[in-house]
């Protein structure tokens, strides 16, 4: 059964949705984070993908308070992604109250760091993220493309002991397009052994069904949830 992952992206400590990663084109939703996250745990909902965006440009972690607040108000399982790039953003991060931290920009730039924060974290508590724009990894925001491919990104990360990726279809994001169902059927084919994250363009409840008969293991669903176009209430099968 896949697992149902709502995500909240946050600027300025209010929650925010970029279409295909272009900051100009980004919408501020009025309801509070706390009160968001509240509604999806009263859903059922588990587990959490909260994004710092600013922390993603800035190269840093900011809203740490939105992190706390999160954390000390339900019991949601959160993973953080956005500006992790040194040992004091992830300690923060997880004395903040995160179960688990997204690596993306770090995997890239510094590989070594990653294997040693592997080392002592453990899989179970640091994920791969693999933002993809064609066939390429993109970092900082999305701001930055790398010469990197997909596969070869994770076959590295795969043999260095990561067991779960999120790989978010930029082009895709935020778009309402249907998640690239393709691309994600292929990599659980390439790495079977791997929990791999569908992120990017889920657009209603039939995406969702369609990634898990794929055999996809988990689904981050952001615009569709905040927009409507997904009710909590059908989401129901995949949350017992």
């Amino acid at each position: 059964m896949i697992t149902i992952i709502p995500a909240i992206d946050i600027i300025g400590g209010r929650c925010v949705r970029l279409t295909q990663g272009d900051f100009t084109r980004c919408k501020t939703y009025p309801e509070p984070p706390l009160a968001i996250a509240q509604r999806y745990e009263a859903a059922g909902v588990v587990r959490l993908h909260l994004v710092d965006l600013e922390g993603a440009r800035r190269k840093q972690v900011v809203n740490y308070p939105v992190l706390k607040q999160l954390a000390s108000h339900t019991r949601l399982r959160i993973d953080v992604g956005g500006g992790i790039h040194s040992r004091q953003d992830l300690e923060q991060v997880f004395d903040c109250g995160a179960s688990q931290v997204t690596l993306g920009s770090i995997a890239v730039k510094q590989p070594g760091l990653a294997r040693e924060w592997l080392e002592e974290f453990g899989a179970e508590r640091l994920i791969l993220g693999a933002d993809v724009k064609g066939e390429t990894i993109a970092i900082h925001a999305w701001e930055e493309q790398t010469e990197l491919r997909l596969a070869d990104f994770i076959a590295r990360y795969r043999e260095m002991g990561f067991r779960e990726v999120i790989c978010t279809d930029i082009s895709r994001d935020g778009s309402f397009a249907g998640p690239a169902l393709q691309r994600y059927q292929a990599l659980k084919a390439d790495f079977p052994e791997m929990h791999i994250i569908a992120s990017g363009g889920i657009a209603s409840i039939s995406d969702v069904e369609a990634l898990n008969r794929a055999g996809v293991d988990g689904v981050v669903i952001g615009k569709a949830l905040l927009e409507g176009r997904i009710h909590l209430s059908e989401l129901e099968p995949y949350l017992c």
